[in-house]
């Protein structure tokens, strides 16, 4: 596949949101990420509302619709390196639109259950995958290596917006109208999602593949070996699982310390964790200069030993006092910030040391590592809390997340300068 550097109709790097297939994708992955967001909270709404689900089937469907994340990763980041981007992310952004609208007609004419949800639901799950590979893999191919930090702070800054709204979006939209007219409304973010990427008019150059290309299990292996054996990936990788699965251990405790040991309302408890979507925001724009002014590597690890550090201060709150609020405030405002920083960082980082060929499965390799973790790290969680109590539980979690940081210092991460790192090789035929 020839270099990203060498497509000289790509936009100048002072030009970047004045090129039009810049702003398409843009459009395209902001629709995508409020359907897929909002999603998440209209199908368990109607499950519960419409088809009277208890916490069993409420629990199954959300675990189906999780499920593709770790089945379907690294199969998805092969498929990204065969097929254009553009291709993919079109597919996926109609297959969810089906998806969501089969799901609006069947409860309509009450022949929607339990089981057929949860087929849909999975299926919503798996092309989000697809559609959150290709978008990871397609800025490479779209703008110069120079441009990378801007485009993605401004991808990213899109998404944190999603998950801010999204979640109140669907909420809101199941109040008002119904929850079956909220699917609906959600296939219609996805199918305006297809007709913005679908009018991207630069070509990628994707290699012919020749007829004794290797199959999808040896590329996925090469995807594997290639993040396993770049000691920049794989620092990635590691700092990615131990965040995911501390994370995953201190969001099960954290969601039992508010009500419960801190006594707080369900409103409350809400407004403190969406105090992480406006960090994330002054993340994302803050990311697109920071690094190249005090180093890639100062940033990634300065941003996630803010952000993953604040959570030791909130074993020391107690009660509902005056104070209670506002610093759960603060810490849901800086773990947004540092975490946006550093992801918005390390994509860029990644995407530069990669080739394109392999775009696809590192970005996959990188994110089954992490995900496929978070099962572990809730059940640790719960065990923490029901063994050493929840205030302890809590400490000894957010302590764990520091491991992340240290992860970065101790690696290559840290000694990456103001320019983004060169492409390395791949494998062969990759």
């Amino acid at each position: 596949m020839p270099s990203a550097s060498s497509d000289s109709s790509r936009p100048a790097p002072s030009s970047l949101w004045r090129d039009a297939d810049f702003r398409r994708l843009w459009l395209g992955q902001t629709a995508s990420q409020l359907g897929e967001h909002a999603s998440l909270v209209v199908l368990p709404l109607l499950a519960v509302l419409t088809l009277d689900a208890g916490a069993g089937g409420l629990g199954v469907l959300r675990a189906v619709g999780q499920a593709p994340v770790l089945l379907l990763s690294l199969f998805a980041g092969a498929w990204v390196d065969r097929w254009r981007t553009r291709t993919t992310m079109v597919l996926a952004d109609a297959g969810r639109a089906l998806a969501l609208g089969a799901v609006a007609l069947a409860c309509l004419f009450g022949r929607l259950g339990m089981p057929g949800l949860y087929v849909l639901a999975f299926a919503v799950g798996a092309l989000s995958v697809f559609f959150d590979v290709a978008y990871q893999a397609s800025l490479i191919r779209l703008v110069e290596r120079d441009q990378l930090l801007r485009g993605n702070s401004a991808l990213e800054g899109s998404r944190s917006a999603a998950q801010i709204g999204g979640p109140a979006l669907g909420g809101a939209l199941v109040s008002l109208l119904s929850a079956p007219i909220a699917a609906a409304s959600g296939a219609l973010f996805f199918a305006l999602s297809f007709l913005s990427i679908r009018r991207i008019r630069r070509a990628e150059a994707v290699r012919e593949r020749p007829e004794d290309a290797p199959r999808v299990r040896q590329q996925i292996h090469e995807g594997l070996r290639f993040v396993a054996r770049d000691t920049v990936l794989r620092a990635v990788c590691l700092a990615s699982a131990a965040f995911q699965f501390s994370f995953a251990a201190m969001m099960t405790v954290y969601l039992l310390f508010l009500p419960r040991e801190l006594q707080l309302s369900g409103t409350v408890v809400g407004l403190a964790l969406a105090a992480a979507g406006p960090g994330a925001l002054l993340g994302s724009l803050l990311a697109a200069r920071l690094p190249s002014r005090f180093g890639h590597g100062t940033v990634l690890v300065c941003a996630a030993a803010l952000g993953d550090g604040v959570f030791l201060c909130v074993p020391a709150l107690h009660g509902s006092s005056a104070v209670t609020f506002p610093a759960l405030l603060v810490v849901g405002f800086v773990f947004g910030f540092g975490g946006q920083l550093v992801n918005v960082t390390i994509m860029a980082v990644r995407q530069a040391v990669t080739p394109d060929g392999m775009q696809g499965r590192a970005a996959a390799t990188i994110t089954f590592a992490g995900m496929g973790l978070t099962p572990l790290g809730s059940l640790s969680g719960g065990f923490l809390a029901g063994e050493w109590g929840l205030r302890t539980g809590l400490l000894v979690a957010a302590a764990g997340m520091m491991l992340s940081p240290v992860v970065m210092a101790l690696s290559p991460l840290a000694r990456l300068g103001r320019e983004l790192p060169a492409p390395r090789g791949g494998p062969p035929g990759g």
